[in-house]
């Protein structure tokens, strides 16, 4: 993170970028001229934790979600989720709303991200093939109905279109503090209380005969952690856009690392995922620079290699 609010275009040292920091946070009074503080604070700051949130939320859906399907290809993007919000933010781009209320476009999204994780949810407990692939598939299928409607808004829209655009592909270079602070306190509530649920996670991944014999309320558990794992990722996707495969690729990388109690993994899955976003936003901002790549560019040319991987082991 601090190398990032050191990397861009305009030349910022790392004494800069602390003595600007301890003068925001009240830890001296020494500050620089009011441009670095405007780059430092109004742009790079808001950004690089906003990525950090993203990624550490998605890679906690990511685990949350495989956990409860016990299918390692399981993630919110997968189960059609930042489809829903996608739909739900090109809606509010347009049809106009976005550009005259305060906040549509995100609230249209975390509406839209609602309504499709209760629709895979009852739509998978309605078909007779298991949990795991009843909900995969449904996943799959309210996905790319979401698609379809996504390409017919595009197909009609004039001149949002880039904005749609960016937001299909994940960018968070329009990120404010205002953002982070509504972000934070519900993707780090949520965090704690997954982290205190790891001890009936790993029991639940035993598989739900076994976790009902070690005393868990699996019906109440799955419910609590598919709506804690769809929250984490619609409140994301209404900020960030669809950042796509973090959820697949961070626990899959962790579970490799650390194993599969979801005690170390939980918290692992976070921080990686907030490294790895930080650091692909980093790459999308600087790597064709001046031009600048939606994040979920980056983190798509990565996990798509892998997911064809997994796909190939699981086949």
């Amino acid at each position: 993170m601090l190398f990032s609010l050191h990397a861009g275009p305009m030349d910022v040292s790392f004494g800069q970028i602390l003595r600007v920091l301890g003068a925001w946070a009240g830890l001296g009074t020494r500050s620089l001229d009011v441009s670095t503080q405007s780059v430092i604070l109004d742009v790079r700051l808001p950004r690089i934790l906003l990525a950090a949130l993203a990624g550490g939320a998605l890679s906690l859906a990511g685990v949350i979600f495989q956990a409860l399907l016990r299918n390692v290809l399981a993630e919110p993007y997968i189960l059609g989720v930042s489809g829903g919000a996608s739909v739900g933010a090109l809606l509010a781009i347009t049809s106009g709303i976005g550009a005259v209320v305060f906040a549509a476009v995100p609230l249209f999204a975390f509406a839209g991200a609602g309504c499709v994780a209760l629709l895979v949810y009852f739509l998978g407990a309605r078909l007779r093939m298991g949990d795991s692939n009843s909900l995969l598939l449904s996943g799959v299928m309210v996905g790319a109905f979401c698609s379809a409607a996504i390409l017919g808004m595009i197909a009609m829209v004039g001149d949002p279109l880039r904005n749609a655009m960016f937001w299909l592909l994940g960018y968070i270079g329009n990120a404010t503090m205002e953002a982070v602070l509504i972000v934070a306190p519900v993707v780090l509530a949520l965090a704690v209380v997954l982290f205190f649920l790891a001890h009936s996670i790993n029991a639940l991944s035993l598989g739900k005969e076994q976790a009902s014999h070690l005393g868990v309320s699996v019906k109440t558990l799955s419910t609590l952690l598919y709506a804690a794992a769809s929250l984490l990722s619609a409140v994301i996707v209404s900020f960030a856009g669809t950042i796509g495969f973090v959820g697949l690729i961070v626990p899959h990388a962790c579970r490799r690392l650390f194993g599969s109690d979801h005690r170390v993994l939980l918290p692992a899955a976070f921080f990686s995922g907030a490294m790895f976003l930080v650091f692909s936003d980093l790459l999308a901002r600087t790597l064709f620079f001046p031009m600048e790549l939606p994040v979920g560019a980056v983190t798509a040319a990565i996990g798509a290699p892998l997911f064809i991987s997994l796909l190939r082991v699981k086949g």
